[in-house]
């Protein structure tokens, strides 16, 4: 019973965060959605930060699964990485709150989940993926993708591009930064 209420709390955490973003996450509003008490969570989460970060934790396996099918219903390597990068920009378009609190270590460190170890094998497939396609040190490779796939997910999942331009144009831009990244790095050096 005890792990059902600590995976009641963690779902309700997780359907706040995704209806009410950020705000919504507290400890008073997620025992009240799972119906517990309100020191029910004590012994499983003793701070915010703890609860944040077993939401957080669901989270990073969801985007996971997101990338892994991606990359699995693609045809080619260069194929794999296009699709894991437009999947990445739609689950933070998606779901802005959870894409925003799974990137706060800040927040989230020392919270006991161990979210660097959840996070860690996310980017060894991404340089697995880009390995496949840049033979030649796909860790720097993957690394300058993700930060520029990343920067173009957090302004799309803010809304950030719409003052600007008509949001069909991400697609665009997710779709250059994979060719660009690529061709840099495919480039000898002079």
């Amino acid at each position: 019973m005890t792990d059902n209420l600590r995976t009641r709390l963690i779902d309700a955490g997780v359907r706040l965060l995704d209806s009410e973003g950020p705000e919504g996450l507290t400890i008073r509003a997620v025992t009240r959605e799972a119906g517990v008490s309100h020191g029910a969570p004590r012994r499983y989460f003793p701070t915010l930060s703890a609860l944040a970060a077993a939401v957080a934790r669901v989270g990073l396996v969801d985007l996971e699964n997101a990338l892994n099918s991606a990359a699995q219903q693609s045809d080619s390597p260069r194929d794999a990485l296009d699709a894991m990068a437009h999947a990445y920009v739609q689950f933070a378009a998606q779901r802005p709150a959870m894409f925003a609190l799974i990137f706060r270590h800040d927040i989230l460190e020392g919270s006991g989940e161990n979210l660097r170890g959840q996070s860690r094998p996310l980017f060894e497939d991404l340089i697995a993926a880009v390995g496949a396609v840049v033979p030649e040190n796909p860790q720097f490779t993957a690394l300058r993708l993700w930060t520029s796939v990343h920067g173009i997910a957090a302004l799309h999942s803010t809304r950030a591009f719409e003052p600007i331009t008509d949001t069909s144009a991400v697609s665009e831009l997710v779709r250059c930064a994979v060719r660009d990244v690529i061709a840099a790095a495919n480039r000898p050096e002079t």
